[in-house]
């Protein structure tokens, strides 16, 4: 991954999308927000328990620097439901995923150890931008999207580059009840006894759905091991939460 800081904020870009022109992402570290104490200091949810002021002196800080469009957000639920943006609309709805093919509008996800992943469809020109805890790997969302990105706008997965977040990593990634949690499909990605790679189990769901693996770049950063860059619910149950931003720059027009 590439790292980059300004305005005393920093975030994180995959090299898959380098060289995508029309496309613009980013995943936003802690650091260079006005949040206090538990929520110090780029939080990035009102709905944590931080104080709303900061959260929106940091969002707008995020805007400014980054040099975002509106942003469209969502009442995340950990569940497999789709928001697709196909008129410019900025009133959150509950869901865990965001589709859109509208240029200049910011897709934001958060996420405190849970995956935000990136789907491009390069060739259709469609974007996608996904918040995916273990219940919604366990509810198939990545397959989900990618299913709804085939049948609305006739995107094919070997298409589709695939970039997944800074998350919870396989050391800290324990299941005490997971015959009870996991489908036994996820069993064989047991690393030691409860413990399961996630990111292991994000590739494979990918890549069942026909994505390729040049296609799929998992950041492997463990937001649990890192307290400078990431919250992490699993570390600091009273937390913030980082965001995940991508935004289509134009339509596709030559």
């Amino acid at each position: 991954m590439l790292r980059h800081a300004e305005n005393g904020i920093e975030w994180l870009t995959f090299e898959l999308f380098a060289e995508c022109k029309k496309l613009s992402h980013g995943i936003l570290l802690r650091k260079g927000g006005h949040s206090q104490e538990n929520f110090a200091s780029l939080n990035l949810s009102f709905s944590v328990g931080d104080n709303s002021s900061h959260v929106q002196q940091n969002l707008q800080k995020v805007q400014k620097t980054c040099r975002l469009p509106p942003l469209n957000t969502l009442r995340q639920a950990h569940g497999k439901a789709i928001r697709d943006l196909q008129i410019p609309c900025f009133e959150a709805s509950t869901a865990d995923a965001l589709v859109t093919r509208i240029p200049h509008q910011t897709l934001f996800i958060t996420h405190a150890d849970c995956q935000a992943a990136i789907f491009y469809d390069p060739v259709n020109h469609v974007l996608a931008n996904v918040h995916a805890g273990w219940r919604g790997n366990v509810q198939q969302i990545y397959r989900e999207v990618i299913e709804y990105l085939k049948g609305k706008y006739g995107t094919q997965p070997q298409n589709i580059l695939a970039g997944i977040s800074p998350s919870l990593g396989p050391k800290h990634a324990e299941f005490k009840h997971y015959q009870q949690e996991f489908p036994q499909a996820f069993w064989e990605y047991q690393v030691a006894p409860n413990y399961f790679d996630l990111w292991a189990i994000a590739k494979m769901q990918l890549m069942t759905c026909g994505l390729l693996d040049a296609h799929i770049e998992i950041a492997q950063m463990d937001t649990f091991d890192a307290p400078g860059d990431f919250f992490s619910y699993r570390r600091n149950r009273e937390t913030g939460r980082n965001a995940t931003f991508a935004v289509l720059l134009e339509n596709n027009q030559v």
